[in-house]
């Protein structure tokens, strides 16, 4: 196996991990228990200081 198929490799597994990472944040965060605490997030903006 040369330097060039094992960085190709690599790089293969890369995406695969940060793209799986990335669809456990978002169901962590979108999950039915979050709904509260997103609701409350999403109302910061528009609170009197």
């Amino acid at each position: 196996m040369s330097m060039f198929d094992l960085h190709w490799y690599v790089s293969i597994l890369y995406v695969v991990w940060f793209v799986a990472l990335f669809v456990a944040i978002v169901a962590w965060a979108f999950r039915p228990s979050r709904r509260k605490v997103m609701d409350d997030h999403a109302d910061i903006p528009l609170r009197d200081a």
